[in-house]
């Protein structure tokens, strides 16, 4: 009896509290009683974010304070970044990152099961998988083996007897995935994507991109003098006795960078096509021993395209004058800071405080197994993204994008018919290139097979040598060859979504098929301003100022009228002029014209989702708001969550500097401030203008 008393008391305080909260507020009543109810029950109260989490969004990310016209990143996802601050192991830290540690835990719980399983078989995947993971934890064998795994490419270095011997050599390090200034890839020949091809462009330096060579700031005087030092402590600490090694491989790659050519630069797929046979790229660069260095490879081709005749001829040119002994020093310095990952701390400490702090602004290391986890994945991703689908990826979700991505074709077809822009024979080409767009959703059809691959479970570096031979052998085995466009060039834990312009298709691994991308719980307007919206930028690609140069067979060709053309490129012009104008950190500027592939994607994709959802909604009744917020608002909503995230000065650098996508908050902010729909939806008006281009500039 008391303890109904008791419960009855309580209650009736509780409906007081009900009433006087319902008189005096606006928030949804079904909220307060329900939150109101758990804490007179004598139960922890709820945390309120989980009753706005079945939508699909957390209003516990919002930050009121800040007006969405004017910072929607601000507005959206302020009390986000509060909460989540940059962990000391990351260099950013968003909702892809977030994913992707999500995602390794579970290739963790995956090995772990494998890892327990008696007598593997010799050869095996599971074998494989198992003993490159006990040979990345055993740092007690690592630390006593030392350098002792790389002495015979030491020792080979020490007797390099002349530049032809150098430039063989350099190949066969090449093998092994060591960094030369002359890369190469394999990939489907522009102008015929039914064969495959070799080609050669740039690379082999320290700071990965010309511009940190470039750029005369105090900090990046800095960075010189860090990575001056930074090479000096790691020869030291190996024993090798040559002079001021540093300055001599910084002043080596600064020429070669100043050879190079920029980022910017290498997006003209045009400009950057050269193609010519082995004879003839002799005689561009006749002091270079290409059949040699090629043959080291165990590359067997008379054809090649190269990024830039300009290039070749003047590094060859100028490697030939370089001094053998700066050569050496460079070639050392290649070998031991790409295997100083595995290598005992003494180099593996110092290369992450360069590397992982200097250049990208990390605080800390991950732990061991991390770090294995991921290693193992760069070397068996294949293998473990088997498995991972196999326990972890619904098969009714490839269905159901499946679906999902019919509708924003069908909705990209209505768009193309709608442009004002473009010519009727245009649009009938665009149309077919829409047609045979084909999509990879979730993972391969056929897995690749990794039998041969020879992997021990006490010897790392031998186990990192013989998978990056593997992948060598088994791309270069591609040259020449018909083109397979089935092939995955991702594994299906990654979270991110890719558009192949020579193949025509776009691929959304498993791993990015989860929320808050995509959730098949949610809102659909939260869903539709996220995987709608990423799918559409996929497919906008094809359309984009790059993929626009490929026909519907994934060729190099025109297939626009002049005038369409020229429309195109005016309307391009003016959003890279909108995103020169932001300045993204002191000093610094979005480069509009680096990322305008990037960024006309997302513009697109966010039409077309936008657009997609409307019409879902035409035979229905228009939804109710959900805690306060219209459809058109939880969309945007969606789309900011896709990109919440932190970053550090360092890595934001970078990305300025190099990267083709602009920062998250841009990535937010830029696109939705030339839509009309996000305008209307927030109800923007001329007081929030200042950061808003009134004419809104529509592409596709």
């Amino acid at each position: 009896m008391m303890k109904f008393l008791t419960i009855l008391n309580r209650l009736t305080k509780c409906l007081k509290i009900i009433f006087i909260r319902m008189k005096n507020h606006t928030l949804t009543t079904l909220l307060i009683i329900t939150t109101i109810l758990f804490s007179c029950k004598g139960e922890k109260k709820p945390d309120i974010r989980s009753v706005f989490n079945n939508s699909g969004f957390d209003n516990g990310n919002i930050d009121s304070t800040k007006n969405p016209c004017i910072d929607f990143d601000g507005f959206a996802n302020g009390n986000w970044k509060k909460k989540n601050p940059l962990p000391a192991t990351e260099s950013r830290w968003g909702a892809f990152e977030i994913l992707d540690r999500d995602n390794k835990v579970k290739l963790k719980n995956i090995v772990d099961s494998i890892s327990k399983l008696p007598h593997l078989k010799s050869g095996s995947e599971s074998q494989q998988i198992a003993d490159f993971y006990r040979s990345y934890m055993d740092t007690i064998t690592i630390e006593k083996l030392g350098l002792s795994s790389l002495d015979k490419y030491f020792e080979r270095i020490d007797h390099i007897k002349d530049y032809t011997d150098w430039v063989n050599f350099s190949g066969e390090l090449q093998k092994l995935g060591i960094p030369t200034f002359i890369s190469y890839k394999v990939e489907a020949d522009a102008h015929n994507n039914q064969m495959n091809i070799l080609s050669l462009g740039q690379g082999g330096l320290t700071l990965g991109d010309k511009s940190y060579y470039a750029l005369k700031e105090s900090k990046n005087a800095n960075l010189k003098d860090r990575m001056i030092r930074h090479i000096d402590i790691m020869y030291k600490s190996a024993g090798l006795k040559d002079v001021s090694p540093g300055s001599k491989i910084y002043e080596l790659e600064q020429n070669v960078a100043n050879l190079q050519l920029t980022s910017l630069m290498l997006r003209d797929q045009i400009k950057t096509y050269n193609k010519l046979s082995v004879p003839e790229l002799s005689r561009i660069a006749p002091q270079f021993n290409w059949n040699g260095f090629l043959k080291a490879q165990g590359i067997n081709t008379q054809t090649v395209v190269i990024e830039d005749r300009a290039y070749m001829s003047n590094l060859t040119s100028l490697l030939y004058k370089t001094p053998l002994t700066v050569l050496k020093l460079y070639t050392r310095w290649q070998l031991l800071s790409h295997f100083a990952p595995y290598l005992p701390q003494k180099y593996s400490n110092p290369h992450f405080a360069f590397f992982g702090t200097v250049m990208a602004g990390k605080k800390e290391q991950k732990s061991r197994i991390d770090m294995a986890i991921q290693e193992l994945e760069q070397a068996l991703g294949m293998p473990l993204g088997k498995l991972f689908v196999q326990r972890y990826f619904p098969e009714q979700d490839k269905q159901k994008i499946s679906e999902m991505i019919e509708n924003v074709r069908w909705v990209y077809h209505q768009r193309i018919d709608s442009l004002r822009w473009m010519s009727n024979s245009t649009k009938a080409s665009a149309h077919k290139k829409l047609n045979t767009m084909t999509f990879k959703i979730g993972y391969p059809e056929k897995w690749p097979n990794y039998f041969g691959i020879s992997i021990q479970p006490l010897r790392l570096i031998d186990n990192v040598i013989a998978v990056a031979v593997f992948h060598h052998n088994e791309n270069i085995r591609k040259i020449d060859k018909p083109v397979d466009k089935t092939e995955w060039h991702s594994t299906p834990q990654t979270v991110d979504a890719f558009y192949d312009q020579y193949t025509n298709s776009a691929c959304f691994p498993a791993g990015i098929l989860q929320p808050p991308f995509y959730n098949h719980k949610a809102d659909d307007a939260i869903n539709y301003g996220a995987i709608i919206a990423a799918i559409g930028h996929e497919i906008t690609h094809a359309f984009d100022d790059r993929g626009s140069k490929f026909d519907a067979s994934g060729n190099l060709n025109n297939w626009w009228t002049s005038k369409d053309r020229h429309n195109f490129e005016n309307l391009t012009k003016e959003y890279i002029e909108y995103f020169n104008q932001i300045e993204a950190q002191p000093g610094l500027h979005i480069n509009g014209q680096l990322t305008i592939s990037e960024n006309i994607a997302d513009l697109g994709g966010l039409t077309l989702a936008y657009h997609a959802l409307e019409k879902s909604y035409d035979k229905k009744k228009q939804p109710a708001s959900i805690n306060g917020f219209t459809w058109q608002q939880r969309f945007f909503l969606g789309w900011a969550q896709m990109w919440h995230g932190n970053i550090s000065p360092e890595a934001l650098r970078n990305e300025l500097l190099t990267n083709p996508h602009v920062p998250f908050r841009f990535r937010i902010n830029g696109p939705l401030k030339q839509l009309r729909e996000f305008r209307q939806a927030w109800k923007c008006n001329k007081r929030d203008s200042v950061n808003l281009n009134i004419k809104s500039i529509e592409i596709w």
